[in-house]
């Protein structure tokens, strides 16, 4: 068994003591990889102080559509919205995970809420929060995707519809077009990527890989004394 062992780790593959002693990413490194995600996340730690807060999450903080800061930490933009976010704090303090759906003014916004450390365990515990990942309507990997599959501006567009739920006779209209071009222009769709369906197709492109755009807007967020990391 010591022979085979050591045959495989010759061989080139990553044992999970090569990974160990690999080289660990620097902080600027590990911050510009967070960027990359294209889930705004957020930690938080066991005072409810903001410790990092990816693009994504910071542009959403600035929004203040439905969550801000406080000083340094995370809040609802109502009273009823914040004590949803503190019950989830309170929950994920103690071990437990946490789904918040937050609603106001026909706007949603889910956050989970997931422990970092056991609450038996010393070290400080930590929270880390997902938000609800962008529309495919802002994701990149889509735009590549039509532009790797040859699509025109047309069908790119009717593509980005259908990523959104809209219907052919929806489509239709904010192309101003009839309901038969659009048809038309999704069989040229599934034609070109080689999908049987439009289910088949929306679910080729809800498995692309995420990619956040690279030319990014920063956007401040008030009161914000952390360091976070730069675009």
């Amino acid at each position: 068994m010591t022979t085979q062992s050591n045959q495989f780790a010759d061989s080139g593959f990553l044992t999970a003591e090569r990974i160990s002693q690999a080289s660990a990413l620097d902080q600027s490194q590990l911050l510009r990889v967070l960027d990359e995600i294209d889930y705004g996340l957020m930690v938080i730690d066991a005072q409810g102080r903001l410790c990092h807060v990816n693009h994504l999450a910071r542009h959403e903080l600035a929004s203040a559509r439905m969550i801000q800061m406080q000083g340094a930490q995370l809040a609802g933009c109502t009273i009823d919205l914040t004590a949803q976010i503190q019950e989830a704090l309170d929950y994920s303090s103690k071990g437990q995970r946490r789904l918040v759906f937050l609603s106001q003014g026909g706007r949603e916004l889910s956050l989970a809420f997931i422990p970092l450390s056991h609450r038996f365990e010393s070290d400080e515990p930590h929270t880390l929060v997902l938000l609800s990942r962008q529309s495919a309507c802002d994701n990149l990997a889509v735009r590549m995707f039509a532009r790797a599959q040859s699509l025109s501006p047309t069908e790119e567009s009717v593509l980005m519809q259908l990523c959104s739920g809209n219907e052919i006779p929806e489509i239709a209209k904010n192309n101003k077009v009839a309901e038969s071009t659009v048809r038309s222009q999704i069989k040229a769709l599934r034609e070109k990527t080689g999908c049987s369906s439009i289910r088949q197709l929306l679910l080729r492109v809800n498995s692309l890989p995420p990619v956040v755009p690279a030319l990014r807007i920063v956007a401040p967020v008030s009161q914000n004394g952390m360091e976070f990391a730069h675009s």
